[in-house]
């Protein structure tokens, strides 16, 4: 039986990606199935490996911040505050009316502003000079920061910089401290603006990155025999959530419920998931068992899905351990076939799809999925979009250092 505690629902969305700078924009192109990976603009690519990613193209801050405070601010922080200001809008929420104490910010970075790290380095190291603001540009809580001082909201204000999971985490954090009654609502989403020399160089060290410079937009292939790593990519998304009473009070449209969250932790490698994938069938499980849900409700799951062997792999063989026979009945999708891997940002982003799934009756598909692989074996809704009745739906976030989140999502129903 699920405790009983206040029902948590999502008013508003807002999110920067490479697919789209606004809700409609992201949705066509998710249904559509575009690949956005390109060769990389903007830095010198000679002497990587991977010469491509999924970049946003033409973003202008200025459209939610002063120019001068833009100025100051990573891109990371500048993603994070213009989706939220975006979500704000979505949501009709009026701050004003609102006590400043009972709105909070839960932020998630895989690594913050890493562009701006290397290059204050190097001015250090070659001039001898820094940056008077480098220190609180960097530093991943900035981001969290920078949104509560654009809108002026003094609760609770977390960072999660769980890799890859962080965002997934930063919803279900939100969640629990809108449960205990800490505040009425909650900015939880996540960031990320890692694409420089260095920090695709440090993926390729480690061969995680897909090398198909041939032909960048086949490169993201989730689930696909031939997927040879993952595709880098920026952007980021922020969600509303709030209690249900505090949302049918001010009369807010919802989106949908957030049901369960769960997290845990393989203990196994840093970067390698347990190929056993017990923990994050454990994670699958408990988040169910927070829902009160059971394998069969489950209509969609959007994967973590990062076109990596392992990763790819290892998530097949976890939603067999937590959903049983009910995995191969279940439609699941990879949102990285097409924005690549936001890391930190990730969750919040693919959240925002899943919730759009749920609302409009469309499963985006996994696109560039040609080969079937014996080790991933159900149904990645492949390359297509699928009209479907999706009430139940998980989103996966799993990350370096073995972090396991998941969240369950519903429709909302009074």
């Amino acid at each position: 039986m699920k405790p009983s505690h206040p029902r948590v629902v999502v008013t508003g969305m807002g999110t920067v990606n490479p697919l789209g700078k606004d809700l409609e924009e992201y949705w066509h192109g998710l249904i559509e199935g575009r690949s956005t990976a390109r060769n990389t603009e903007g830095f010198p690519t000679e002497r990587l490996t991977t010469k491509f990613s999924c970049q946003v193209h033409n973003f202008d801050p200025q459209t939610f911040i002063e120019r001068k405070t833009a100025q100051r601010m990573a891109r990371f922080s500048q993603f994070a505050v213009v989706a939220s200001g975006m979500a704000l809008a979505d949501s009709g929420l009026d701050l004003a009316k609102e006590d400043s104490f009972r709105v909070g910010v839960a932020m998630g970075t895989g690594i913050g502003a890493f562009d701006d790290m290397t290059q204050g380095a190097v001015s250090f190291m070659t001039k001898g000079r820094l940056n008077p603001l480098y220190a609180p540009t960097i530093i991943p809580n900035m981001a969290g920061a920078s949104v509560a001082m654009q809108y002026h909201v003094r609760g609770p204000n977390t960072t999660v910089t769980t890799a890859c999971a962080a965002s997934t985490q930063t919803i279900g954090d939100a969640t629990r401290m809108i449960q205990r009654g800490d505040v009425d609502v909650m900015l939880a989403g996540g960031t990320e603006a890692s694409l420089c020399e260095v920090g695709i160089a440090s993926f390729n060290a480690i061969r995680a990155l897909s090398t198909r410079n041939e032909a960048p937009e086949k490169a993201s292939r989730p689930f696909d025999r031939d997927r040879d790593g993952f595709v880098p990519g920026e952007g980021a998304g922020t969600l509303i959530l709030e209690t249900r009473e505090h949302a049918i009070n001010r009369g807010a449209r919802i989106y949908g419920e957030i049901l369960g969250y769960a997290t845990t932790n393989d203990a196994y490698h840093q970067v390698a998931p347990d190929e056993t994938g017990e923990a994050p069938a454990k994670a699958v499980s408990l988040a169910l068992h927070d829902a009160g849900l059971e394998p069969k409700d489950i209509d969609y799951v959007n994967a973590h899905g990062t076109s990596t062997q392992l990763n790819d792999a290892g998530e097949t063989k976890a939603l067999k351990i937590a959903l049983g026979d009910h995995a191969y009945k279940v439609a699941i999708s990879s949102t990285k076939s097409m924005i690549g891997h936001l890391l930190g940002a990730a969750g919040a982003v693919e959240a925002i799809a899943t919730l759009l799934t749920i609302n409009r009756g469309m499963i985006h598909p996994t696109i560039n999925y040609e080969n079937p692989d014996p080790a991933c074996d159900l149904d990645y809704v492949p390359n297509t979009a699928r009209r479907k009745d999706v009430r139940i739906a998980i989103s996966n976030g799993f990350g370096f250092g073995g972090h396991n989140a998941v969240v369950v999502l519903g429709k909302y129903e009074e």
